[in-house]
């Protein structure tokens, strides 16, 4: 194991730290502003490579026909599932690892990562063994009308092959993050979306297979990726996943994982629901619908990613000191991530909203329909986008402090509690343009919700927060 020398005044002559110490160290002193830069940074390329898999598949596909633009929305609802599972078992596994560490506890930590990424290979493997057995009932429940089903099967029975990679990818990246290593995450995922993208033109056009040579290049790529990360994950002092850790595991550690991922799995999972809502109400008004809800729906995936990935920079420093019981730095680094997180949030709603026509031709410019309908969908995504910039960290804030109701609760209320009500009001009322406000008017209600629930908590840290000791750990919701 490499060594780094110990960096404090108070070093006894010749020490050197093993690099989980010296990260602790550097974790728990460094300024916050810093570390959240340099975790958030690679965070961020690591998200928004995700969905350039998504996206890349759209601008490619978009030049064959509009059905199979659509097709891409309604496999996209599987995908949901997948990324809620492995964001479950991710974030559940990489929360505690996160905290473990925080407290030295380093075989604890390397236990829950095996855990962790075993089961998720298994569960994600057998939803996909369900989906490819029953593809056509649950591609018509995810929205599919007869004229977009022969696309979507093609593209989904090359998913449904990639998919234990995919969730492989989802739950070492989260896990490298949290471990402070989202360098060697980046790279990893770096590999195969660049793979992606020489494989996309190939192998639609050159070979033509359509929309099948798609999702060919996505099953592929995520292959790649998977086999890096694998080989990655244990440097830099990460934790190495080993099956014989994976076979023991604790009734503490299973409820962990439930504990740091249901708010992932409640978050993601009804982001799938949502999805596969917004294509059923959209088939009622045709494919050009559809298929403009799909590539709206992948361009605001792109500025949630940033979004996502600066919240994820934050989170190994939370995770790190509130472990540490430094709740004052939690504080500070908390502060300085809802203020960087606001301001993308309005430069990209700023954008969107001047651009959107501009934006929403370069997918698919041949149906005049399709760039009506996005471009107005995208211009009220962006009206209330810029209030993401609280609620979106705030989530991860009390996941990552195993906070597990308030962190539920904010992981509900966007695609939940607020997005339901509002979607079925809107179509019955307004028709398409209502089924188009119901997310702005869900974030707005949701920034509403979480305002309260920040300035309790805030208040509850500052009162344990001590200059000298940090204060006792605040007892878990």
């Amino acid at each position: 194991m490499a060594k780094y020398r110990q960096p404090t005044e108070n070093a006894l002559p010749g020490y050197e730290m093993t690099e989980q110490e010296a990260k602790y160290t550097s974790m728990t002193n460094d300024p916050v502003g810093k570390l959240v830069w340099r975790l958030a940074l690679p965070s961020i390329g690591s998200m928004l490579i995700s969905a350039v898999y998504n996206l890349v598949d759209t601008i490619f596909v978009g030049r064959l026909d509009t059905q199979s633009t659509a097709a891409l929305g309604i496999v996209f609802c599987y995908m949901a599932i997948i990324q809620a599972v492995s964001f479950f078992f991710g974030h559940g596994s990489g929360n505690f690892i996160s905290r473990a560490l925080g407290h030295k506890d380093v075989e604890g930590a390397s236990r829950m990562a095996a855990h962790g990424f075993f089961m998720a290979i298994i569960i994600g493997s057998m939803i996909a063994l369900t989906c490819f057995v029953f593809m056509e009932p649950v591609l018509r429940f995810f929205g599919s009308t007869s004229t977009i089903m022969p696309k979507a099967k093609e593209y989904m029975r090359w998913i449904l092959v990639g998919t234990p990679f995919i969730v492989g990818c989802f739950v070492m990246n989260n896990q490298m993050r949290f471990q402070g290593n989202s360098l060697l995450a980046l790279i990893g995922i770096s590999s195969g979306a660049i793979l992606n993208i020489i494989l996309d033109p190939i192998l639609i056009f050159w070979f033509g297979l359509g929309i099948s040579g798609a999702g060919i290049a996505t099953a592929v790529s995520q292959a790649v990726s998977f086999f890096i990360m694998f080989s990655m994950i244990g440097r830099s002092g990460g934790l190495k996943l080993r099956v014989a850790k994976f076979l023991h595991p604790t009734g503490d550690q299973v409820r962990e994982v439930f504990a740091g991922g249901l708010p992932s799995l409640a978050r993601q999972g009804l982001n799938s629901i949502a999805t596969v809502c917004l294509n059923q109400c959209a088939a009622s008004f045709g494919d050009s619908a559809v298929a403009a809800f799909s590539v709206a729906g992948r361009i605001m995936m792109v500025a949630n990613a940033i979004v996502i990935g600066i919240g994820q920079g934050y989170q190994p420093v939370c995770g790190f000191n509130y472990g540490a019981n430094l709740y004052g730095r939690v504080l500070k680094a908390f502060s300085y991530t809802v203020k960087v997180s606001t301001l993308y949030c309005f430069c990209y709603a700023l954008l969107g909203l001047v651009f959107a026509p501009e934006i929403i031709r370069f997918f698919r410019a041949e149906d005049i329909q399709l760039v009506q309908y996005g471009s107005e969908l995208l211009r009220y995504q962006c009206l209330a986008f810029t209030l993401q910039g609280l609620s979106m960290p705030a989530g991860m804030h009390f996941q990552t402090t195993n906070k597990t109701v308030p962190a539920v609760l904010i992981a509900i209320a966007r695609q939940g509690i607020f997005f339901f009500p509002a979607l079925y009001l809107g179509m019955h009322l307004g028709g398409l343009r209502g089924v188009m406000l119901s997310q702005p008017i869900a974030d707005v209600c949701t920034f509403a919700m979480t305002v309260p629930i920040v300035i309790a908590n805030t208040i509850k840290l500052r009162s344990c927060h001590t200059p000298k000791s940090g204060g006792e750990l605040p007892p878990a919701d």
